[in-house]
């Protein structure tokens, strides 16, 4: 670990000398890619040897939107049918449900509503899973178990008798990313995560300060252990935030997402952004297909966000012909989410636009 610890020492070192030393570069447009929300993530703005890592992209992706008009009724009817809508098999496995747990505000759509996060174990017991774990490595408060009491989670995990694992604070085993966007050679994640046979991304419909949108990649944030990268994930945003998506999606690579879009939030998010009603749970396989339909939902354009456009390159599809559309067509829940002034050329363009 002390090893890895001096590593990531030098890595800051050396990117605040490259950020130092950018600006006679700049007008090339080689280095904007530093900053939160930089340009679209493209092989000319990184180097060559950075995109030699494996397509993983699948030659269709299942994404299912189906309707669910609040978080009273039919949600564990509503996602057992959004799963098997994208053929997910499930009879025997071990599964670790990801939510979206970054902060607690009273009355603020923040997090993956528990009722979301009880529907799923439910529906995945239904389904025969052998045991549904939840985890999550929260980002702004260090305390956990306050979060995980206050957001109304705890309740959740009592009535289904679900073990919660603490990602920030759980053992740790070190793994090489699949991509090397950040210029990490290892990352660390909790060894419960990395054991289980099936890893579920359950983040909320949101916009994003930095990056435009926070979806099921984003929400991969919360599986980097705070015990070793800081509060809040401070080495991931020295390295880049949409860099850091990138090899961590490429890594962990979850084998199903489900998105809280009943409420979703726009404007200033993650956090300080206002409730908007969309009615809607997205589902698939593919991480990279399910944050393009979230982001065209949210009436975003998937190849103006830089992370959401490089891993269309070869973790997953953004092309609609190549995403299996199912559910819900989705031009009859799309929304115009407000965005914040930096992120409005993000937006679909409209007839009225």
């Amino acid at each position: 670990m002390s090893d890895y610890l001096d590593h990531i020492k030098q890595v800051i070192i050396n990117r605040r000398k490259f950020i130092a030393g950018a600006t006679a570069v700049a007008a090339a447009g080689m280095v904007g890619f530093l900053r939160e929300g930089g340009p679209i993530l493209t092989p000319e703005v990184f180097p060559d040897k950075w995109w030699s890592v494996p397509n993983y992209k699948p030659a269709q992706s299942p994404v299912a939107i189906l309707k669910a008009a609040d978080y009273e009724k039919n949600l564990v009817d509503i996602i057992t049918h959004g799963i098997a809508l994208c053929g997910l098999e499930v009879r025997d496995k071990v599964i670790m449900l990801k939510p979206n747990l970054v902060e607690f505000a009273q009355g603020r759509p923040i997090n993956t509503n528990p009722k979301v996060v009880g529907a799923a174990i439910e529906a995945f017991l239904r389904l025969d899973a052998k045991q549904v774990l939840v985890g999550e490595g929260a980002g702004h408060r260090r305390d956990t178990e306050l979060l995980v009491e206050a957001s109304g989670l705890g309740d959740i995990l009592r009535e289904f008798k679900t073990g919660f694992v603490d990602l920030n604070l759980d053992d740790l085993t070190a793994v090489k990313p699949k991509s090397h966007f950040m210029g990490a050679p290892e990352l660390y994640f909790s060894k419960t995560l990395l054991s289980v046979d099936l890893f579920v991304s359950m983040p909320k419909l949101k916009t994003h300060h930095w990056v435009g949108a926070t979806l099921g990649m984003k929400n991969l944030f919360g599986c980097v252990p705070g015990a070793v990268y800081g509060w809040p994930k401070n080495f991931l945003h020295w390295c880049g935030i949409q860099e850091s998506i990138l090899d961590l999606a490429a890594t962990l690579r979850p084998g199903f997402t489900i998105v809280d879009g009943i409420v979703g939030m726009e404007g200033d998010g993650p956090i300080n952004g206002t409730a908007r009603q969309v009615g809607a749970i997205i589902f698939g396989t593919d991480v990279v297909a399910v944050d393009s339909t979230c982001a065209r939902l949210m009436g975003i354009d998937p190849e103006k966000v830089g992370y959401i456009h490089a891993a269309g390159r070869f973790l997953g599809n953004v092309d609609p012909a190549h995403i299996l559309q199912r559910g819900e067509p989705i031009d009859a829940l799309i929304q115009h989410f407000q965005l914040i002034d930096r992120f409005k050329k993000l937006a679909v363009k409209t007839q009225a636009s």
